[in-house]
């Protein structure tokens, strides 16, 4: 796996396409923040850590994101588009005047900036620029 945060992307377009509640994904630091952000944001209902035993050895724990998604009253899913923008092998970066605007501002678009990741609309208050991440609505 090259780009943990596209198969993080993929693994909640997949599951909220299939009305599945909730989606594990491996721990990071990034994931996390990125996964907070989203609830901050109402996105997802809430993320927390879960500790799995290895498959081999059952003395060793890696730790998990469970992040339980967001539905509408119909069951259709709060998220109608999630992509990663940046990528490995392209990155986008953008200044504090080029801040995307996702969707009339319907969307969110979050940044890593020298402060730390934030949503466009944060980052465009604190005037930062910074990398595109992923863009959803």
């Amino acid at each position: 796996m090259n780009d943990p945060i596209a198969d993080m992307l993929t693994r909640i377009r997949n599951a909220s396409i299939i009305s599945k509640p909730e989606v594990l994904v491996p721990m990071s630091k990034l994931k996390h923040n990125i996964a907070k952000i989203l609830v901050e944001t109402h996105w997802l209902e809430k993320v927390e850590v879960v500790a799995k035993p290895g498959a081999k050895n059952q003395n060793q724990v890696f730790n998990e994101l469970k992040l339980v998604l967001k539905y509408k009253d119909n069951g259709k899913s709060v998220i109608t588009s999630i992509k990663r923008i940046s990528k490995p092998s392209k990155r986008v970066y953008v200044n504090s005047k080029e801040l995307p605007r996702v969707l009339n501002n319907m969307g969110i678009a979050i940044i890593s900036t020298p402060q730390g990741l934030m949503t466009n609309k944060e980052a465009g208050k604190k005037h930062l620029g910074g990398e595109v991440i992923c863009e959803i609505y």
